[in-house]
């Protein structure tokens, strides 16, 4: 079998698996996970169901895969963001920084906001932080970052991974509410006092 030919069949596989993942986002925020089927989306992407399985295992599978692909854009953006500015001292004013650019993208997409925090757990959450197989389309990959960041500091944590899961946990959740609902308080009040517990939960597991 030629290269060419071979190129053309992976390119094909590609373009099945993006318009599944295409349809499926479009489903999940529109009719909700639960009413959706995987007959839902096959028919919606123009595939047949087997074609659905040779890449994912079930709805929970691709829902999952979903949210960590968005994550992955989210988090490039923000890392971007980050590293193109020069008021960063600390890795606390990092963290901070990178917050502040993932809030203000689910401030202006409240879509996305809507799946990845009502789907959004502690497996997911775990996996993209340590595979580093798990990248988004650019190739970006945010365990390979994490471990970067690890490794540089100075800082060291009793449990990097758990701290992780707590700021991400409290930054969703606060972070629902006040942006779709202004409750307790719109998001630019709510940042202060969400960026100081991060502070405080980022000093409470320092080794010193």
């Amino acid at each position: 079998m030629s290269e060419r030919l071979i190129s053309k069949i992976e390119e094909k596989k590609k373009h099945k698996k993006d318009l599944l993942f295409n349809k499926s986002f479009e489903l999940f925020t529109t009719k909700g996970f639960s009413k959706t089927s995987i007959s839902d989306i096959v028919s919606n992407a123009g595939v047949a169901k087997g074609t659905f399985y040779l890449y994912f295992k079930d709805k929970y599978d691709i829902r999952n895969k979903l949210i960590a692909q968005k994550g992955q854009d989210i988090c490039e953006k923000a890392y971007n963001e980050v590293q193109a500015r020069d008021d960063i001292n600390s890795l606390e004013d990092g963290v901070i920084a990178f917050t502040d650019s993932v809030i203000n993208q689910f401030s202006k997409d409240t879509i996305m906001l809507k799946f990845i925090a009502k789907n959004l757990n502690y497996g997911i959450i775990h996996t993209a932080i340590v595979d580093e197989s798990i990248t988004n389309k650019s190739g970006f990959n945010i365990a390979k970052l994490y471990q970067e960041v690890k490794e540089k500091s100075d800082v060291k944590f009793k449990s990097p991974e758990v701290m992780m899961y707590m700021i991400i946990e409290m930054v969703s959740g606060t972070c629902y509410s006040s942006i779709l609902e202004n409750e307790p308080v719109p998001i630019d009040e709510l940042k202060p006092q969400l960026f100081d517990s991060i502070r405080a939960i980022m000093e409470t597991q320092k080794i010193h």
